[in-house]
């Protein structure tokens, strides 16, 4: 695959996964779009971001194993991590406002009170995702120093975090075949995970010899 039809390939997905997550939301909703309420449509923010950055990491395989410069995605990566960051401030940030709109408090409290007690681990989780997150939007000013890279496996290990977070809460994924797209999604990080830290751990041994 050449630099172009790498680059094709990433806008495709990160546009295929958003159109899958928009469809999801607008089935569980039956399509009855006008009058919506923060309630229905915050957890679509939730989606959209997962989904782009899931396919994020499915790009940057195929960018390692067609053995493509960076720069071919920089364009690509810096546009979507865009949209990315403001869903993911979006989706807690407007749940969190409603709440308090309703007489329910101040977040983070309101939104640990959303849910059933046994279901509030899930947003704990989130919580820490999202900081994690922000704080990988940091990288720019702090990506060149040696100890970023904890940073970088932290925004790893937070993906799977978020990946259980909506599969235990998210509305759009408790049955049906989006709940079967979102696994697939599960499974397929873990997978990308693993070829991008094998790849990673091959560069480092050439560096060394």
């Amino acid at each position: 695959m050449n630099a172009r039809r790498l680059q094709i390939f990433a806008w495709s997905l990160s546009a295929l996964v958003s159109i899958l997550a928009v469809i999801s939301w607008g089935q569980g909703n039956g399509w009855k779009l006008a009058g919506l309420t923060i309630y229905q449509i915050f957890p679509l923010l939730g989606l959209l971001a997962f989904s782009i950055m899931w396919s994020h990491y499915i790009a940057a395989v195929a960018r390692l194993h067609f053995k493509q410069d960076r720069a071919v995605l920089k364009r690509y990566f810096e546009a979507t991590s865009l949209a990315v960051l403001a869903f993911i401030l979006l989706h807690p940030g407007l749940l969190g406002w409603q709440l308090w709109r309703d007489g329910l408090g101040l977040p983070p409290a309101n939104e640990l009170n959303y849910v059933a007690p046994d279901m509030r681990l899930y947003i704990i989780i989130a919580m820490i995702s999202y900081v994690i997150f922000l704080a990988y939007e940091l990288r720019r000013k702090f990506g060149d120093r040696s100890w970023w890279k904890y940073i970088a496996y932290a925004s790893d290990a937070a993906m799977i975090l978020i990946f259980i977070h909506s599969i235990k809460l998210g509305s759009q994924l408790r049955m049906g075949w989006f709940r079967a797209v979102w696994y697939f999604y599960g499974l397929t990080l873990l997978g990308a995970l693993a070829y991008i830290y094998y790849q990673k751990s091959q560069s480092k041994k050439l560096a060394q010899e």
